[in-house]
């Protein structure tokens, strides 16, 4: 057995080594290690996304970082979320994942909004303190994580349309809520 050498800071590895174990088409240059114990999870938003059992990691990291783009923000998650530390998570998440505060789904803040694709109230009534709950595209939210939340709110569709992407779902209600702090900070 070969003696296992360990990297410090700033340390160089051959760009053949990083590419044998990327699972990139273009591997990266620069790589990083962090424990999930440093990734933000103090001070709390006032706003954020609960997310429950939404299982694609490119969902989960898109979201990520619409919290990052439109917060600040919080993203919390259920347990049957994707990992948002693997590696199609942060690919997506492009950095958001170590500013955003995540947190276990039940501490999120109240007051719990919904959001369903249907017979929600007008999303831009929602409290400006607010979880917005979203679940799962093909499930949606089961009822006794509806009857948990406080309000419904709907995202106006066209009628042929079905519903969002849960990614698209989320960044539009956390756009929705950065427009409403923008306007009365004026």
């Amino acid at each position: 057995m070969q003696p296992v050498e360990l990297l410090v800071a700033g340390d160089n590895v051959e760009p053949e080594l990083l590419a044998r174990v990327s699972s990139l088409g273009h591997p990266p240059r620069v790589i990083g290690v962090y424990r999930r114990d440093h990734l933000p999870h103090a001070d709390t938003p006032p706003v954020g996304v609960a997310l429950w059992h939404v299982a694609d990691p490119g969902n989960v990291g898109t979201i990520l970082r619409s919290a990052d783009a439109l917060g600040p923000a919080f993203v919390a998650l259920s347990d049957g979320c994707a990992d948002p530390t693997g590696p199609k998570a942060v690919r997506a998440s492009m950095g958001a994942l170590f500013r955003v505060p995540l947190i276990p789904f039940e501490e999120a803040p109240r007051p719990w909004i919904a959001l369903v694709p249907r017979e929600g109230g007008p999303l831009d009534q929602a409290a400006d303190s607010c979880t917005f709950v979203l679940g799962s595209e093909r499930e949606g939210l089961p009822e006794e994580v509806l009857a948990r939340c406080e309000e419904r709110a709907t995202i106006p569709l066209s009628a042929q349309a079905e519903s969002l992407n849960v990614a698209m779902a989320a960044t539009i209600a956390l756009y929705e809520a950065s427009r409403r702090r923008s306007a009365s900070s004026r």
